[in-house]
């Protein structure tokens, strides 16, 4: 009895193990989950339970002014830093994977220093910067900083769908008489689109939940995280736990979208021309490159 216990242990340890590291990281989640349905005390938590669960809160969630005004300012700030780092570092991750010029090794190392910095020192060193050029602290040096150490995640993630990306199916493209333009339209987009979508997750997540960095260079504007660090001394609001459960919500469906999309683009990949003459199933027809002989 005692082997065979031993021997089903052995087999599934690693599943033991991740599902306790995965339990690990869900606990907090779940208690905010929790306290966001559950009647306590003004500016405490009772973690008792003893009054009860109510949906007074998600009815109400939004009637702290202050605290949707700091969610809404960080959710603008997380959604432009992702859309410009995410443009900015998907163009920089095809530039050091498929172009060869002087520095790219060098830029290749740069762009790793942004992600092993701590915070701490890339906070002080981005409010000397906007002090020596006399900018004024505010919403517009919060979306440079949120930028800046976003396109480091972004350039990471599509470089590494770029290094196993297969240039075969861009030739057979060319080969079918799309242009360039339509070959990144058709081919290479949409298959990098997985990698794109997952880096633009990844960059709005870091900037919406950013503290550090954004507390030295803030100034008056205040996000979500300053805010609530801000009341934690006196208090903490349960429309704190709401907002974070919704925000949870949101992300986890769009993450299950990125895991669809990437076995969706991985299918894709995975479609090979049956014949060298022939468009293979998926790829629209090209017409003709401008130019091209009429027959």
């Amino acid at each position: 009895m005692a082997a065979s216990a031993w021997a089903w242990l052995r087999r599934n340890a690693l599943r033991i193990y991740a599902a306790l590291a995965v339990l690990y990281l869900l606990v907090p989640i779940a208690v905010i989950a929790v306290f966001s349905f559950a009647e306590t005390p003004r500016d405490r938590l009772d973690f008792s339970l003893s009054g009860g669960f109510t949906l007074e809160y998600w009815q109400h969630a939004f009637s702290n002014q202050e605290l949707t005004d700091a969610l809404f300012t960080s959710l603008r700030l997380a959604l432009l830093a992702t859309i410009a780092s995410t443009a900015i570092g998907t163009l920089m991750a095809l530039a050091l994977v498929r172009y060869d010029f002087f520095g790219r090794r060098g830029a290749n190392l740069l762009i790793i220093l942004p992600m092993a910095t701590p915070e701490i020192v890339m906070g002080a060193s981005l409010l000397s910067l906007f002090i020596f050029y006399s900018a004024p602290l505010g919403f517009t040096t919060l979306l440079i900083a949120h930028i800046m150490f976003s396109i480091s995640f972004v350039v990471v993630v599509v470089r590494s769908r770029l290094i196993g990306f297969d240039r075969s199916l861009e030739e057979a493209a060319r080969d079918l008489g799309a242009t360039p333009v339509q070959t990144f339209r058709y081919v290479t987009f949409p298959l990098l689109a997985p990698a794109i979508l997952a880096a633009a997750l990844l960059a709005f997540a870091l900037s919406i939940d950013d503290f550090v960095i954004s507390n030295f260079n803030s100034g008056t504007t205040v996000t979500f995280p300053l805010y609530v660090f801000g009341v934690a001394l006196r208090g903490i609001p349960v429309q704190v736990n709401v907002l974070a459960t919704m925000l949870f919500v949101v992300t986890t469906i769009a993450i299950v979208l990125v895991i669809w999309q990437q076995r969706r683009a991985e299918h894709m990949a995975a479609v090979q021309p049956d014949d060298v003459g022939e468009p293979f199933a998926g790829t629209p027809a090209f017409p003709p490159a401008p130019g091209a002989a009429g027959g």
